[in-house]
């Protein structure tokens, strides 16, 4: 596995975070807003420092969280809009070389049952997953957590979400696994990991609670580490700490992380 830290929030800007990245000897980073970034910039900034996209956040439909009135790909009435922003990001990102593009799935909405709109998302994942294969960029779709950070967030358990990219039935379509968000959905997060690895297309670590760097809380990264390791686990992880704890600086968070791989 391989490493990245997120620009946006090691640099003031993603070419300034990419900067920040090979100082601190991470080659690969990853950031949230593809659209609103200059993306001239951002390669040649990636060319300057020899470091890699690992991964962007897609846009419009594909950003959506907690957004009722806007456009999100569980919706089934919003797929043409979900398909085209997603399939614009993915040309985006294949532009900018990244391995994966994250894609959040947006709020329950609360006109539907569940199982329609889990069917939607499966619609748009299974329409974008040949434009991903053809241009060589993994879709992964992130659960997060319900209960902490993003209450009434459609999809929150990994089970779920490895159940969707299964029967979506693509290599390009996989799920982000954010050790944070599980920990507190699900727990169990070794077995969960290493028995779906096949269907992991990316990783994102902070510790819980508070969401500061591996190490400062109750999970045991080392662990975990060890375990994507043994289980041939070999994209990338994310370092996406938001803060880290009092006192710590965000270089020390990211070095220290690295240590405990």
């Amino acid at each position: 596995m391989t490493f990245d830290v997120n620009a946006g929030i090691v640099g003031e800007s993603v070419p300034d975070g990419i900067e920040r990245a090979a100082d601190l000897g991470v080659g690969a980073v990853e950031f949230f807003d593809w659209e609103g970034a200059d993306l001239d910039a951002v390669e040649s900034a990636c060319a300057a420092h020899d470091v890699d996209v690992a991964g962007v956040l897609a846009a419009g439909a594909g950003s959506n969280i907690d957004d009722r009135d806007a456009p999100a790909a569980v919706n089934p009435y919003d797929r043409e809009t979900a398909v085209a922003d997603v399939e614009r990001s993915l040309e985006a990102a294949a532009d900018l070389g990244a391995d994966a593009l994250i894609v959040t799935v947006g709020p329950d909405q609360g006109g539907f049952d569940r199982d329609t709109q889990r069917r939607a998302l499966e619609r748009v994942l299974a329409d974008v997953a040949p434009t991903a294969e053809e241009v060589g960029v993994t879709v992964v779709i992130e659960p997060l957590n319900t209960v902490v950070d993003h209450p009434g967030y459609f999809l929150a358990s990994s089970r779920e979400a490895f159940d969707i990219t299964r029967a979506v039935g693509s290599d390009r379509v996989q799920v982000l696994f954010d050790v944070y968000h599980q920990q507190i959905i699900e727990g169990d997060v070794i077995r969960n990991l290493t028995e779906n690895v096949d269907q992991v297309g990316h990783v994102h670590v902070a510790d819980n609670p508070g969401r500061f760097e591996p190490g400062t809380g109750e999970i045991a990264y080392g662990r975990i580490f060890d375990a994507l390791d043994d289980a041939g686990y070999d994209g990338y992880v994310g370092m996406e700490f938001f803060a880290t704890s009092e006192g710590t600086s965000m270089d020390e968070a990211v070095r220290s992380t690295l240590e405990l791989a």
